[in-house]
């Protein structure tokens, strides 16, 4: 019986924690007992005097299981890491400290799931590839690529010639974030294309505008803001942008998790225009999820009143209006603590689309 996955993607980005989150629910839902591992991660936060992965603590927190670093997080290969391994690999037991977690994970648990990293080649340099570490691992891969036809199916064979090498066998492909409307489409010819090289297509997953959303909190982080008013609500969610001149021209459509950037200079004149819009169309300030004010200098914030009525959350940043919303459109949105909503709609999404009998 099948006991372990290994989820791999074509790039970063292409939504392969969320998956991950997914699977992990879906097969915890069939009465088996499932963990969870990052054999080798990047990007770290610190607990004390342990390195753990950001992913195996959000897979900790958010599917309630005691996190261990050793286990759950064997390899970190932080800044440096590279060039030491390439001095002296001998100073490294990378694959020992994999093995060494993977047999007690499965000795404790009925199924582990393994969440690679980045692209199949990450860690190349460290003779810990995904690749290799799936073969490691001797865990079947299932491999999440970005919705689309010829684009997918370049991005696929290039990626699985890695696994192909290592001769590790390929359970299945999920396509995610497809638009709602290629979907039948893009599962015909992908599947059309899977048949040929005998490897199976588990699920097509739509593209959800809910799940590129960023918070407040994110959206600070990514202009290198302040936040000056409602700290609290900095985990408010951002569905809709508009600038404060769309909203003198009450030109804004949509007024959902509405995010508001707008020059200090103004600022007074944005938040009339809001207030008058809001007013008009009966929708209470609390749909405002945010407001940016650029340019920032230490001038006076008016409309007090109204933002601490709706407790509507202000960051200053030094970036032009046009400069912040650059920023804002080139962030990649991840799945964190602070997104539970995204967490519940990842497994919704793998039991609507993924075909888990196919799978297991």
């Amino acid at each position: 019986m099948l006991d372990r996955l290994y989820i791999a993607a074509t790039s970063q980005h292409v939504g392969k924690t969320t998956c991950t989150l997914g699977l992990m629910a879906a097969i915890r839902a069939r009465d088996r007992k499932v963990s969870y591992c990052k054999p080798v991660g990047q990007e770290f936060v610190e607990l004390g005097d342990l390195k753990v992965d950001k992913d195996a603590l959000l897979f900790a927190r958010g599917m309630d299981f005691e996190l261990s670093a050793d286990l759950h997080s064997p390899v970190i290969i932080g800044h440096g890491v590279t060039s030491a391994y390439l001095d002296d690999p001998s100073a490294f037991t990378f694959p020992a400290d994999i093995t060494r977690a993977s047999r007690r994970l499965h000795k404790e648990n009925d199924f582990v799931i393994y969440e690679g990293t980045g692209h199949p080649g990450v860690g190349s340099v460290c003779d810990v590839s995904n690749a290799q570490v799936a073969q490691l691992l001797d865990a079947p891969v299932v491999m999440i690529v970005e919705g689309g036809i010829g684009s997918t199916i370049d991005k696929l064979n290039m990626n699985l010639a890695m696994f192909r090498e290592r001769r590790v066998p390929v359970r299945g492909v999920i396509v995610n974030k497809t638009l709602p409307a290629k979907m039948d489409k893009v599962r015909h010819y992908v599947d059309v294309y899977l048949k040929k090289v005998g490897i199976p297509l588990l699920g097509v997953l739509p593209f959800e505008k809910q799940l590129s959303s960023p918070i407040m909190a994110s959206i600070r982080r990514a202009l290198n803001g302040k936040t000056i008013m409602h700290r609290s609500r900095m985990d408010n969610r951002v569905e809709n942008i508009a600038s404060g001149s769309l909203l003198a021209q009450e030109e804004v459509e949509n007024l959902k998790n509405l995010l508001v950037i707008v020059s200090y200079r103004r600022f007074d004149e944005a938040l009339s225009a809001l207030q008058s819009i809001l007013e008009e169309r009966k929708i209470p300030g609390s749909t405002i999820a945010g407001i940016v004010v650029t340019g920032m200098s230490k001038a006076h914030i008016p409309h007090t009143e109204f933002l601490n009525e709706f407790k509507i959350p202000v960051v200053s940043c030094p970036l032009d209006t046009y400069g912040a919303a650059v920023r804002i459109n080139a962030m990649e949105v991840k799945i964190n603590l602070k997104t539970p909503w995204k967490i519940r709609r990842a497994v919704e999404l793998i039991e609507e689309h993924v075909n888990m009998d196919l799978l297991l």
